[in-house]
């Protein structure tokens, strides 16, 4: 199977990125470059949706976590939706689910943008 990222701007100024696949190290750099040309393009709210994501190793974390520290260095903030499986499986073990407020139910940025 293949991974695909794919961005749209939301309501909000926030970003949502569709991810879809598997993210691992040989797909890892392809997220990582993302977000790097959205941070680059000045967005700091990004969303990530990985309702259609199938598979997520070490280097899809270690993405996440990037992403996270490097939107929350300019003020902004990274998180999680979408996840089912073993997918949400791994967010839970690592810790994540918690940390970028991974939100299974739902990919409304608006839901948890309080927080």
């Amino acid at each position: 199977m293949t991974f695909t990222v794919t961005s749209a701007r939301g309501d909000q100024g926030v970003t949502c990125l569709r991810l879809a696949g598997e993210l691992d190290l040989s797909t890892a750099g392809e997220l990582t470059a993302e977000i790097d040309r959205l941070v680059a393009d000045g967005r700091r709210e990004l969303l990530l949706d990985l309702t259609e994501l199938t598979f997520c190793d070490s280097t899809g974390i270690a993405a996440f976590v990037r992403g996270d520290n490097l939107v929350a260095a300019d003020g902004g903030w990274l998180r999680l939706t979408g996840a089912t499986g073993r997918v949400a499986r791994v967010l839970q073990v690592t810790g994540l689910a918690e940390v970028l407020r991974h939100d299974r139910d739902t990919a409304d940025p608006t839901r948890s943008a309080g927080s």
